[in-house]
């Protein structure tokens, strides 16, 4: 019987840790991705006249953001198969999460491009800018800076709700925590350790984010 001390058990996590930041990274730079797409979307709706394309992107985000992240997961993970689709714990994961992810960036930034003055959008026509020229030289780069501090605050979302992937089969942190508290018979000891992980992994995030707002706001 292996003997679980205390430096035993932050092994075994470490080691699962790196999964958990995998499949945070990947949720977050592929949700941004989508989250920006979308966002561009949603402004040339109310902009240009696609109020369809406006809608289904308003169902998007209200589906996400209304549903759970458990039922988002047991949906990509067992709904695919249903489609034919044979899908990983991993593969599952990443797409619920990213999807997750997406809708709730897209929200984010959509409030951060109306924080700013609509004064913006009038001079970027007044000197000749199109649709695409207002974003990407007037508009979006002022609500970057805005956008930037909620926008790392939600990772740190991310990074916790990777726990949920533990529902699934994906070993990551909440997962590993669990399969060593049944083999060590010490819960308590256990799950304080990934209590720990999960704020070693969190916390430097949230001071980025508080740094780079005062950053930005001295400029």
């Amino acid at each position: 019987m292996v003997e679980f001390s205390i430096v035993t058990i932050f092994e075994h996590l470490i080691l699962a840790a790196r999964w958990t930041v995998a499949l945070s990274l990947i949720a977050f730079v592929l949700g941004g991705v989508m989250g920006l797409i979308l966002l561009v979307a949603r402004i040339a709706s109310s902009r240009q006249g696609f109020k369809p394309l406006g809608y289904a992107v308003t169902v998007y985000v209200q589906l996400f953001q209304g549903t759970p992240l458990l039922m988002q997961l047991f949906l990509a993970y067992f709904g695919l198969a249903l489609f034919g689709v044979k899908t990983s714990a991993w593969t599952a994961a990443a797409f619920a999460l990213t999807l997750y992810t997406s809708a709730f960036l897209t929200e984010i930034w959509r409030g951060c491009v109306e924080a700013l003055p609509r004064g913006q959008w009038y001079a970027a026509k007044a000197v000749g800018f199109g649709f695409v020229g207002e974003l990407r030289h007037v508009i979006l780069p002022q609500a970057g800076k805005i956008a930037i501090a909620p926008t790392v605050g939600f990772l740190v979302q991310v990074i916790k709700g990777t726990a949920l992937a533990s529902v699934i089969g994906f070993i990551e942190l909440t997962k590993a925590g669990g399969m060593i508290a049944n083999a060590s018979f010490k819960p308590f000891l256990t799950y304080a350790c990934v209590a720990l992980c999960y704020f070693a992994l969190c916390y430097p995030v949230s001071l980025v984010a508080k740094r780079l707002e005062r950053r930005l706001a001295t400029q």
